[in-house]
């Protein structure tokens, strides 16, 4: 072999092991990259899991902050700082035109000026209120022991103890004598027809509200307040009965309960008529659980509460357990006036509704920024003292008795330059805020539905927020906690329809036991003549008619 021979074979060598060197290098280079991208996209989902569960922490810590706050701290929603001589807090970012600060200036501090310099009601001390005169006495005579001819009354103490007697069933018997012509019965006349003519017997009394039961009003009346106004599901009312002695069957009390709604819900159909044709109403929703039957649980369902807050008036309104908005959709159709509500999405509707005014309830507002003070003190602080000036505004109109207009009057000179400055504050402050924080979803809530909040000093009627309402709701709230769920959707119309009528009675603060009887009494008559209104009969109109009949007598 030659020496190019063997030139031209190390030469050959080494290219190759150069393009084996190169083919590896190569190799490792797209090992290198698909680990790196390998980790890479690990990272990313570690990042997405990280932040999933800071968001699940976070909600947590909210959940667990809230039921700390419910459970153990006080319920009042009045805001209170630490600092009584701390009128106003200052923040950089309040940008507002020089005249508008100047008119909030001015009526904060008459607000404040007003807090101060009105006169503090003395508290009364406690005493003991005499026993009613009207109640029954049973006098008890105790003497001394050793009393002879030798002593000489001169005096007496009293001591009245409040004695309780439990509730009484007891019968009540209607005899009615059967009479019959004397001549008939002597001619004996086969026509069973013409006999009745010459038989006389009296009719059923009309406070005999079922047919064919043996349940007066009273018994009937006592076992729907004993549900929907003290809370106590029919297996304790049964209890109670079979106390006083009387064994009544859980079919025979469903079967009365089932009954008298039914009689009584032309009554509560023409009270949502008369509810939905004034001009301002609140509206609210709460949750009842019912059960169903396919998948064999109580689920969650909803009634929707409406209340006319000048005339009084409450109703409750179920569509099988439904919140979404077509049901308020149909419910509100026909009507026209301001609407006051939450910030519940199914209200937006009416924002842009031809002749509807949408409210907002600065309760509700109040109450996040409330949650907020654990997370962003000053803030929230600051958020809470604005709220509490509009309070106070409100506190000033009660105090001096003021009208409609006068009290439109006075939020338009006090609270509206405190609106506006606090408006100005919310859309500044927002950018601040963690947007997934408790601070955050405060001011989103209020500056989406700012021009709502602020649209009730337009007419001294609205009301601030909806806490009238929310006082409607808690007899009902009270009531599922103790009977737990409804059997069915008609359990649940009938639990809207006596909710309805006994809200409505503490409202206009009838009693409704005798409410009750008496139109149990009377309402076969109204339904059955067209040419009365079912309205009379309506507490409102029923408590008119009997203070009328009391000046008469």
């Amino acid at each position: 072999m030659t020496i190019f021979e063997d030139k031209d074979a190390f030469i050959e060598q080494l290219l190759h092991e150069r393009d084996t060197m190169f083919q590896e290098l190569s190799r490792l280079r797209k090992i290198d990259q698909g680990a790196l991208e390998e980790a890479e996209n690990t990272n990313k989902k570690l990042s997405l899991i990280i932040d999933e569960k800071d968001d699940k922490i976070r909600k947590l810590t909210d959940q667990l902050a809230w039921y700390r706050r419910k459970f153990w701290k006080s319920s009042t929603e009045r805001y209170i700082p630490q600092d009584p001589n701390q009128c106003r807090i200052d923040f950089d970012g309040l940008d507002i035109l020089p005249e508008e600060k100047a008119y909030a200036k001015e009526a904060e501090k008459e607000v404040i000026s007003y807090e101060r310099h009105k006169p503090k009601k003395q508290k009364k001390q406690a005493v003991r209120m005499p026993l009613p005169d009207h109640l029954r006495r049973e006098t008890e005579v105790i003497e001394p022991e050793e009393i002879d001819d030798n002593w000489i009354r001169i005096n007496e103490e009293v001591t009245e103890v409040l004695n309780f007697k439990p509730g009484e069933l007891y019968v009540r018997r209607i005899v009615r004598p059967v009479y019959a012509l004397k001549k008939a019965l002597l001619q004996k006349t086969e026509n069973e027809q013409e006999s009745v003519k010459y038989i006389r017997v009296a009719s059923l009394p009309n406070n005999l509200p079922l047919s064919r039961c043996n349940a007066d009003a009273s018994l009937l009346v006592d076992i729907e307040l004993g549900k929907y106004l003290y809370h106590l599901p029919f297996h304790r009312i049964i209890a109670i009965y079979k106390q006083l002695g009387v064994s009544i069957p859980a079919s025979t009390i469903n079967g009365w309960h089932k009954d008298t709604c039914e009689l009584l819900r032309a009554l509560y159909d023409r009270l949502k008529e008369v509810v939905l044709a004034t001009d301002y109403i609140q509206v609210d929703e709460s949750t009842i659980p019912v059960i169903n039957n396919e998948k064999q649980k109580a689920v969650k369902a909803y009634l929707w509460v409406v209340r006319s807050v000048i005339d009084k008036l409450v109703f409750f309104h179920y569509d099988k357990g439904s919140r979404a908005q077509k049901v308020v959709v149909e419910l509100l159709r026909d009507f026209k006036g301001a609407v006051q509500s939450d910030g519940y999405g199914a209200y937006s509707i009416y924002e842009h509704k031809k002749n509807v005014l949408l409210l907002g309830c600065w309760a509700h507002a109040r109450r996040k920024f409330e949650e907020a003070l654990q997370e962003d003190k000053s803030g929230a602080e600051y958020a809470l003292g604005q709220i509490s000036l509009l309070y106070k505004v409100e506190t000033m109109a009660d105090d001096q008795n003021l009208d409609d207009l006068q009290r439109a009057e006075l939020r338009k000179r006090l609270a509206y330059p405190i609106l506006r400055a606090f408006e100005k504050w919310i859309e500044n402050y927002y950018p601040k805020a963690l947007p997934k924080g408790r601070m955050g979803r405060a001011l989103k809530y209020a500056h989406t539905i700012f021009p709502r909040l602020s649209r009730y000093h337009l007419d001294g009627k609205y009301k601030m927020d909806n806490n009238l309402i929310e006082n409607s709701i808690r007899g009902m709230a009270l009531g599922r906690k103790n009977y737990l769920f409804c059997g069915n959707h008609e359990s649940a119309e009938n639990a809207a329809v006596m909710y309805s009528l006994i809200e409505t009675c503490k409202a206009q603060e009838v009693d409704p036991r005798e409410w009750l009887i008496d139109v149990l009494s009377k309402i076969s008559v109204y339904v059955d003549d067209y040419s009365l209104d079912l309205a009379d009969l309506l507490p409102h109109n029923w408590k008119k008619a009997r203070q009328c009949q009391l000046v008469s007598n």
